[in-house]
């Protein structure tokens, strides 16, 4: 039985990690400028926060995804302002083919801004909620060991995922000149300026 949870918890994880998104683009953008540890600390990130957002399904904490769907205004308003921040240093970033092992700052910075980027957005807790009732994965089923189970396997399911990703696009790394990085950080930079643009106009819209 605990297997079976520790299964379908890595199915969550992989699930609602994978869709490609503006945390995808910022990803992909980060290994190939910055190398394969980079893109898999960011990924970490927001795999983080799908534990957290599965923990409050799991644990049916009710009040907290209560309060995140009612703030579902400003928690766009806030993650697409951060977007389209992000967005605009990557499409300005200067390319360099071989970039200085990152230090532990930075890597913390890319590691926090993929964990507060999916904690702000309000649909990850819906589809949370949505998919672990729809399992039986609530906590009127599940023990308390099993929880845990279910909440690590949603943490390794997502990690697998972006591991996946950054050590896929990085085999691809050493083909980019400086001016295909360039073209990298541009295209990417439109892609999450514009995801902050929807989601910033999706909060204003229900601000009113």
């Amino acid at each position: 039985m605990v297997a079976v949870t520790f299964l379908k918890g890595l199915a969550v994880g992989a699930v609602i990690a994978a869709p490609v998104g503006p945390i995808g683009a910022l990803c992909v953008r980060r290994t190939l400028a910055a190398g394969r540890r980079c893109g898999i600390v960011s990924g970490l990130g927001a795999a983080t926060a799908d534990a957290m957002y599965g923990a409050v399904a799991a644990l049916g904490v009710n009040c907290v995804a209560d309060f995140m769907i009612r703030q579902q205004a400003w928690l766009g308003i806030i993650g697409g302002a951060f977007l389209c921040c992000l967005g605009v240093k990557a499409f300005l970033a200067k390319p360099q083919e071989k970039s200085p092992p990152a230090s532990r700052s930075t890597l913390l910075g890319y590691y926090a801004s993929t964990l507060l980027l999916t904690l702000t957005n309000p649909l990850s807790i819906i589809a949370f909620v949505a998919i672990f009732a729809s399992l039986g994965l609530a906590s009127a089923g599940v023990s308390g060991f099993s929880t845990v189970v279910l909440i690590l396997g949603v943490f390794l399911g997502s990690a697998m995922w972006w591991l996946l990703l950054s050590g896929s696009v990085g085999v691809f790394r050493g083909r980019f000149n400086a001016s295909g990085l360039r073209w990298v950080n541009r295209i990417s930079g439109v892609i999450i300026v514009c995801c902050g643009l929807l989601a910033l106009t999706a909060g204003i819209i229900r601000m009113g």
